[in-house]
């Protein structure tokens, strides 16, 4: 049966103190969402239980966090009510079949790339809740970026569940399931691209005899103050542009040389053969 949190009254906070919450699979992403459930309070350490092919990084996690160690998938999805999938996409299928039994009635949360909301319910049981998520990099640093699609079944207070676990290490977003390869393009892949503008941005301050360590604190730290800009005034970036922007100046030369190299239409094209590769795969 499906949890029985009660959602919040509007503009309050949905408790899920005492929700069992599996990890199967806890990699990078999965330890990101482990730790950042935890400090959010979604769940206490022993209410979250764990299990990795790779024993060492869950025995460590274990021993940090406090949470359980599970010694296989079967044991993770029977001690809970909501299943996170944080595994290899060649191994996601072979880890569901494995435990349909246990996942009867459960609400199971997918983070695996390029499976299908159909594919995972196949093996996981036409009694199971399925959700599918496009995490990205980010939420290492609680500062992700989720998009989420759900299947037939999931209920409000699903949702309620899928977006308190996310939210924890950012923010997320309920999109339908044809727009999570556009999203492995944007925001999936999109940390790589700003990366890339931030080095090339501490190059350029390289070339013009700024110290490399001061040209790349300042190229961080620019890059991050303009994002908080557009997230905190959420005015329009061209708005935030033209503010920035005086008649002759110096960000209009540099601007002008940014749009002779084409990178308005280089990022964009980035995302489409992003998207396109995520099609495929």
């Amino acid at each position: 049966t499906a949890p029985s949190f009660r959602l919040p009254a509007r503009g309050g906070v949905l408790r899920l103190s005492g929700m069992k919450i599996g990890f199967i699979g806890c990699g990078k992403m999965g330890s990101a969402l482990i730790q950042g459930v935890l400090a959010a309070k979604v769940s206490e350490p022993s209410d979250v239980v764990v299990f990795d092919r790779v024993a060492e990084p869950a025995e460590m996690l274990g021993t940090e966090s406090g949470i359980r160690v599970a010694k296989n998938n079967r044991e993770v999805v029977a001690a809970s009510q909501v299943v996170l999938l944080c595994v290899k996409p060649e191994d996601a299928l072979a880890a569901l079949s494995g435990a349909s039994q246990e996942l009867k009635g459960k609400l199971l949360i997918s983070i695996v790339a390029g499976i299908t909301i159909d594919s995972l319910q196949e093996a996981a049981g036409a009694e199971c809740r399925v959700v599918r998520v496009m995490p990205n990099t980010a939420a290492l640093v609680q500062k992700g970026a989720s998009a989420y699609a759900t299947g037939q079944g999931v209920t409000e207070n699903d949702v309620a569940v899928v977006e308190q676990i996310f939210t924890s290490v950012g923010r997320a977003f309920h999109v339908k399931e044809a727009l999570l390869d556009a999203v492995t393009g944007l925001s999936g892949s999109g940390p790589a691209y700003v990366y890339l503008f931030i080095e090339a941005l501490a190059d350029g301050g390289v070339q013009m005899g700024l110290p490399r360590d001061l040209a790349t604190k300042l190229a961080v730290q620019t890059v991050a103050g303009a994002a908080e800009m557009v997230s905190e005034t959420m005015m329009h970036p061209a708005l935030l542009r033209e503010m920035v922007t005086s008649p002759g100046g110096t960000t209009i030369a540099g601007l002008a040389e940014l749009e002779r190299g084409g990178v308005r239409f280089a990022v964009m094209d980035a995302v489409r053969a992003a998207t396109l590769r995520a099609r495929e795969l």
